[in-house]
């Protein structure tokens, strides 16, 4: 067993365990995307990164590939954590606004704007579809193609593969797949479909009836 902290608290791992494992076991929330278990970590969505001191310096590293080693010291919600994820939400909503997943990672993190230029690809090339058809279905009929801004996945030539089985996994798997229910109706990037549009004040005079009182008077928001 090795011994790290992870925001300021003491967590015993095991040996081959990395930090995003070792801090689920303590009920540490690390968010992912990449990330499935079962499979090998990928580390390319960088949602889940973390900020790693070492002294007076520290870097951000991704939770999902970096080894639990003894004395590690890591902050998994410091300021410039939180920063950096909202950053990285921006970059993968420009090329996957319609993600439901997204959409909703996105309003946990408090982002209120896409700042970057949306070009919808239905894909943040976390690899998740081509891992889980390689390690989980052993068939290996998808692959990534091209290179740079033109790397996409897809299959040799562009042709359904012998391999395939046709069950449908890297669909179930894929996080963005699922399209959020104002997909078509984006403002400034960004759903909003689960949020309040009219802001609710707490009663002053609460008896925890769970309603709201604004300008109307007391009534409940819908």
């Amino acid at each position: 067993m090795i011994e790290l902290t992870i925001d300021g608290a003491k967590v015993r791992a095991e040996e081959g365990m990395t930090v995003l494992e070792a801090a689920r076991t303590q009920g540490i929330v690390i968010p992912t995307l990449c990330h499935f278990d079962g499979l090998s970590p990928y580390g390319v969505c960088r949602v889940c990164v973390v900020e790693v001191v070492k002294g007076k310096r520290s870097s951000l590293e991704a939770s999902c590939t970096l080894p639990a080693s003894e004395g590690l010291v890591i902050r998994t919600g410091s300021p410039r954590v939180q920063r950096a994820r909202k950053v990285v939400m921006e970059l993968l909503l420009s090329t996957s606004p319609k993600s439901k997943l997204l959409q909703d990672m996105a309003a946990n993190m408090g982002v209120t704007k896409v700042r970057f230029q949306q070009k919808d690809r239905d894909c943040i090339l976390c690899g998740l579809c081509v891992r889980y058809c390689e390690q989980q279905m052993q068939s290996g009929g998808l692959g990534f193609v091209g290179r740079g801004v033109s790397r996409r996945v897809g299959t040799a030539f562009d042709e359904m593969p012998e391999e395939c089985r046709n069950c449908g996994g890297c669909e179930w798997v894929c996080p963005v797949c699922e399209q959020a229910c104002r997909a078509d109706d984006l403002i400034d990037g960004l759903c909003g479909g689960c949020l309040n549009a009219v802001p609710v004040e707490s009663c002053p005079i609460c008896t925890e009836c769970s309603q709201s009182v604004g300008a109307e008077g007391h009534r409940t928001f819908r």
